[in-house]
């Protein structure tokens, strides 16, 4: 069934989402500024997406405020929470080819990989904390005989993610399934190399039964979503995978603003060393 052919018909048909979810709506960056998304394996222009800025991250963080504080989702009852995130990694798996032809088309993952490792690794990522709601309990700390100490585990606030472009969906799952299932709202920036996924992810978070406003969806350049999200002064959390850098300026935008908690995920893993004396393998074989 999955030759190149099918690939290559199901991306022919397939359309890509430009615009920013907010409060459960598409919002266009109000200053009309875009950012062009590519396919890397063909240069060929996919969507011109909304480049959001301060301006739609303080619309994003406001609607996660109010969703946090008025609406339902963290007064839920566990089981009920339990219930849509189960349903949200259900509805990843129906919608399985078109999320991991997203990531293929939008980063450049072999398809196929995306099919059976990025979209399954999501669903699971969401299913795992759904069913751990009903099953976390709270804690009589041990103390002195005339004392009393308990632990309540409380939902934080608002939470922003910034997660980069290499596994664009499971990157999103890892940070939004443990925010999500304790009753946080999150305001979502994705990697402006791959926002496709992430922007599709809400859409169906939406249709699982999760609240307006309690994920947002922001896509926009470092410079400008990601700074705006780490100076915000209503943001409680911020979470980031990423480069050691970057990492360094949200620590600052930490400082500079409402000393937030900052939870960084910096720097590289699994390098490959290239020395002066590395043969092709192929020209090797031939000359041997």
């Amino acid at each position: 069934m999955f030759n190149l052919d099918y690939w290559q018909q199901r991306a022919a048909r397939q359309t890509f989402i430009s615009t920013a979810l907010i409060d459960g709506q598409p919002v266009g960056a109000l200053s009309g500024a875009t950012f062009d998304t590519i396919n890397p394996a063909t240069n060929r222009l996919l969507a011109q997406v909304a480049a959001c800025g301060a301006v739609e991250v303080d619309l994003a963080v406001r609607s996660a405020r109010r969703a946090f504080n008025d609406g339902p989702w963290r007064r839920m009852p566990p089981g009920e929470r339990k219930k849509v995130l189960i349903k949200l990694a259900d509805l990843l798996m129906t919608h399985r080819e078109e999320l991991a032809l997203l990531d293929s088309l939008n980063m450049g993952k072999p398809v196929m990989d995306a099919y059976n490792v990025d979209v399954p690794g999501a669903a699971h990522v969401f299913a795992w904390y759904g069913e751990a709601l009903d099953k976390l309990y709270d804690q009589v700390a041990p103390t002195a005989h005339n004392a009393l100490a308990t632990i309540t585990r409380e939902a934080l606030g608002v939470i922003a993610a910034v997660v980069p472009w290499n596994f664009p969906l499971d990157m999103a799952a890892w940070k939004l399934a443990p925010a999500l299932a304790a009753g946080n709202s999150v305001v979502l920036k994705p990697a402006e190399q791959s926002p496709f996924s992430a922007l599709r992810l809400a859409q169906l978070a939406l249709e699982a039964g999760v609240p307006e406003g309690v994920l947002n969806v922001v896509p926009g350049m470092g410079e400008g979503a990601g700074k705006a999200l780490g100076l915000h002064p209503d943001v409680d959390c911020l979470v980031f995978t990423g480069s050691t850098q970057v990492g360094k300026y949200f620590m600052q935008y930490c400082a500079q603003s409402n000393l937030k908690q900052v939870w960084l995920e910096c720097g590289g893993k699994s390098p490959n060393l290239v020395f002066a004396d590395c043969q092709d393998l192929d020209l090797a074989a031939e000359k041997a």
